[in-house]
């Protein structure tokens, strides 16, 4: 992390946690809660970027992956999951596809589980190259409504399409804007060089953005429903379990955990869903689901705000979906939709 990057988030009243470059807290909460709904938050995002560079890039992503590579142009992206070979979910991921290369945006905590397993499966006749570039370059999200505005004051045009993206210049420094953050709300993601990153930040807070920390990020998360690696994301489930739908191209032929995804859809074997769940108290996250006494589920993420405590929970199919009460403990909850995720197969 760019030292300057790091005293302007200190300035700005930046809480790390341990040996972390990643903001956890501004010590804003309410201000930043309000400018991801109705404004314009900025979030210094902890995820690693992949690097993937040769002639055979998108027929390698093509058949690693869940989503269709092949038709993407340079400017286009898309998000897709990485699955082991019997569709267990590793990771959901960020692709923007460059002239020479395709950039993925991944979690953290599988990056470099994400290297080694795409590392296997590059033949000796293979024109693919991989590389981690996270220690280079700093991923920025503009989360809100009034995220085209802020870009409009730094000089970047708005731009449309979820996943396109662009190589443009705020104050003669290079970064790559892409639209879409994530969380299925409005905004975009910046990617920045480490040493041009304190000197972007500060553009964008002066612009407007108000800076959020990784508490605040997860409790965005969970309402909107996006799944997480070791919470949602895990070998114990797929990602048509996950509410995964909008990832997974269901026409583009072989690719691994293809056979498994496949033969789900058909046959209609989805056996749990991820879903909401609005609750009256505060619950434990691995605490088990009922209904009228019977398991049902597990709870796999919990949060709260000053109106609501909210869930993320597996249910099984037949048990129901949205609508459907629920006990978590001494709690009583609904099932509810949330925005990010997709039950059924969807054609763009």
């Amino acid at each position: 992390m760019s030292e300057k990057l790091r005293d302007i988030q200190l300035q700005a009243g930046a809480i790390f946690a341990g040996e972390s470059n990643i903001p956890t807290s501004f010590g804003n909460e309410g201000e930043g809660y309000a400018a991801a709904r109705a404004g314009v938050a900025v979030n210094h995002s902890a995820s690693n970027i992949l690097k993937i560079r040769g002639a055979d890039r998108l027929r390698f992503l093509h058949n690693q992956t869940t989503n269709d590579f092949k038709g993407l142009q340079p400017g286009q992206g898309c998000e897709t999951v990485f699955v082991t070979s019997t569709a267990r979910t590793i990771d959901l991921v960020k692709a923007y596809v460059t002239e020479d290369s395709v950039l993925l945006l991944v979690s953290p905590q599988r990056g470099q589980q994400l290297l080694e397993l795409m590392e296997r499966y590059i033949f000796p006749m293979d024109k693919v190259e991989l590389e981690d570039i996270s220690a280079a370059n700093v991923v920025f999200s503009l989360i809100g409504p009034k995220s085209d505005r802020l870009l409009e004051k730094v000089g970047v045009t708005a731009m449309r399409g979820e996943g396109n993206h662009t190589l443009v210049k705020i104050k003669d420094m290079p970064v790559r804007i892409g639209v879409g953050n994530g969380l299925g709300m409005a905004g975009y993601n910046v990617i920045v060089s480490k040493a041009q990153s304190g000197a972007i930040w500060q553009e964008i807070t002066q612009a407007g953005g108000i800076p959020i920390g990784v508490s605040l990020l997860e409790k965005l998360r969970i309402q909107q429903g996006r799944p997480a690696p070791d919470y949602e994301l895990t070998e114990d489930y797929n990602p048509l379990e996950a509410g995964l739908w909008q990832t997974i191209s269901f026409n583009k032929g072989c690719y691994i955990g293809q056979e498994t995804i496949a033969r789900l859809n058909t046959y209609k074997g989805v056996k749990q869903r991820l879903w909401g769940v609005k609750l009256s108290s505060a619950v434990e996250v691995g605490s088990t689901v009922t209904v009228d006494g019977s398991k049902v589920g597990i709870l796999t993420s919990y949060t709260e705000t000053e109106t609501e405590k909210l869930g993320l929970a597996y249910i099984k199919t037949k048990a129901g979906g949205a609508g459907l009460k629920v006990e978590i403990g001494e709690a009583s909850g609904e099932l509810v939709n949330v925005p990010f995720l997709s039950h059924e197969y969807y054609q763009p």
